[in-house]
């Protein structure tokens, strides 16, 4: 899902102090109860009504012995006629005791199961979703279906353990109206014509997902196999009316996935189809299949940005996921980044940096009305962790990560962080682990400072000529409340001879002072020539 500073010698930038509690996660006692490892979705989609009805298979496998267990499904609410009912659980051919009640299925058991047992489980429910699966017209008047799960909103009519933690395989068997097309996550096993005017389209993925990235859409298409990388077959979905612009601007995907293959990894599915969709967001990761807004078609390939942003979600987010909603930076601090790092490698270092200054002054912004950090264990509402904290902060961690124990140290790291938690999860702290064996040094500071305080550091910088020939008089002062950073800071110096030197000052307390060399009168200095560390400056 989807930002030139003037630098004078005294300048000030912004930092909120207090730490949360690190590490805090959400306690949620049936993560250790039930892993799903399955899920098959039988859904009818109709033209005549918004209801759809669904039978859903899961396979459970149970951590402990249970007398009872939940799902996530939103329940029908009268008020609004929106909710699914369920209408039979089954473990097998034995109908089983259940009862909704708000967003929870739950179901009892005849008995208790045996610890690591796997059982098969099917749900056979309808109604009409309010969220999750988005049924409207597109920008042309034809009606459409499109799943939109982030942050948990696939309970809004998947029964599911509605997650990040608790990823599964799923598969799609999709009956609808003969005109539609549909897509899904994974490989497509079937799409037959029935006699009655509708058609059955069968998707199956069989690299376990979040629930989150588990959608389908169904609509009226014109589709491209826009080509293949590395074997894994491209394919563009977009309106027929705006077909030849669609096919057109999503191909810059063919020039996208090679980037990520290299530098991270192998990508984990087996296709990646590019949707023009009803997406709330303006792009939305879903595993294999990516939906787009639907004006992100406009045959002038203005999305690269966008698309890179998103697949590099196949990497970050869907395959190795974060554990838990507050440690999203993980997903979308990353896929922030490396954007940034396609940028620079696609089209030049400075276009890098000028991405970095845009996200520098959004944080700034940002931090000037929020006391928040970017693991904020406070939030409860998912939808709010969508901020700048997690997508640009979470990007600058990564960059100042790397220029603190360099490219080799960098990229070694995310290679092994990637394949250590490839279609798994992990938290803020295994990364740190990782980089911390990757870069050979304790990282608990800079972790602590950047994930876990709000803000950024507030700077004065003052030169002054000393009474020695050549020799300058150099403090740095830290002027915010509480503890202070600790980071590089690179100063370039000017002469007015021309002449220049670059210095670097290892800042560690509220007020650094030192006396530094420089041969002729200083006439300016420039703080972080290359953007490389998260600064901002008052007017």
């Amino acid at each position: 899902m989807k930002r030139s500073l003037p630098r004078p010698c005294w300048f000030v930038l912004f930092l909120f102090s207090g730490i949360l509690s690190a590490f805090a996660q959400n306690q949620i006692p049936r993560l250790d109860q039930i892993d799903v490892q399955h899920y098959q979705f039988q859904l009818a989609l109709s033209d005549a009504t918004d209801e759809i009805r669904g039978k859903a298979e899961i396979t459970i496998k149970f951590l402990q012995p249970l007398a009872s267990f939940d799902l996530d499904l939103v329940a029908y609410r009268e008020t609004e006629e929106t909710g699914m009912k369920v209408e039979q659980v089954r473990l097998g051919e034995q109908s089983l005791s259940f009862e909704q009640s708000g967003e929870k299925l739950t179901i009892q058991l005849p008995t208790a199961p045996e610890r690591d047992s796997e059982h098969n489980f099917s749900v056979s429910y309808r109604g009409i979703p309010a969220d999750g699966l988005i049924i409207d017209a597109n920008k042309f008047g034809h009606r459409t279906f499109f799943g939109d799960n982030w942050p948990n909103r696939a309970h809004h009519w998947l029964p599911s353990v509605d997650h990040p933690s608790d990823k599964a395989s799923v598969e799609f068997i999709v009956t609808a109206p003969e005109h539609y097309q549909v897509i899904g996550n994974g490989v497509q096993v079937e799409e037959t014509n029935l006699l009655n005017g509708l058609k059955l389209t069968h998707w199956r993925e069989d690299v376990p997902l979040p629930t989150k990235v588990m959608v389908i859409g169904a609509a009226d298409f014109a589709v491209q196999r826009a080509g293949a990388v590395m074997g894994i077959p491209i394919t563009s979905w977009v309106y027929p009316e705006n077909r030849q612009a669609g096919f057109f601007d999503y191909g810059q995907a063919l020039d996208v996935l090679p980037f990520f293959i290299e530098r991270v990894g192998p990508y984990s599915y087996s296709k990646l189809a590019n949707v023009q969709s009803k997406t709330r967001y303006g792009g939305m990761e879903n595993a294999s299949n990516i939906f787009y807004y639907e004006n992100s078609v406009n045959g002038r390939k203005e999305q690269e940005s966008l698309i890179t942003h998103e697949i590099a979600h196949q990497w970050f987010g869907n395959s190795a996921s974060e554990g838990n909603w507050h440690h999203v930076w993980l997903s979308e601090g990353f896929a922030t980044y490396f954007t940034i790092l396609y940028f620079e490698y696609e089209h030049s270092a400075e276009a890098a940096r000028e991405m970095r200054r845009e996200d520098r002054d959004q944080i700034i912004n940002f931090a000037a009305s929020s006391d928040s950090p970017i693991i904020d264990t406070r939030i409860t509402d998912y939808n709010d962790l969508l901020n700048t904290n997690s997508y640009q902060k979470g990007g600058w961690v990564l960059h100042m990560l790397r220029r603190k124990i360099g490219d080799d140290a960098f990229w070694r790291g995310i290679r092994e962080y990637y394949t250590t938690y490839r279609n798994g999860n992990a938290l803020s702290e295994d990364l740190q682990r990782i980089m911390e064996k990757a870069g050979g040094q304790d990282l608990d500071t800079f972790f602590e400072q950047w994930l876990y305080r709000p803000g950024l550091p507030i700077l004065e910088v003052q030169l002054t000529p000393g009474s020695k020939r050549n020799k300058h008089e150099l403090r740095i002062r830290q002027t915010q409340e509480g503890a202070a950073f600790e980071f590089p800071l690179k100063i370039d110096l000017y002469g007015v001879d021309g002449n220049s030197e670059t210095i670097t000052v290892d800042v560690r307390k509220k007020e650094e002072s030192q006396t530094i060399k420089f041969k002729g009168t200083i006439e300016r200095i420039e703080i972080d020539p290359e953007v490389d560390l998260l600064v901002g400056e008052t007017p």
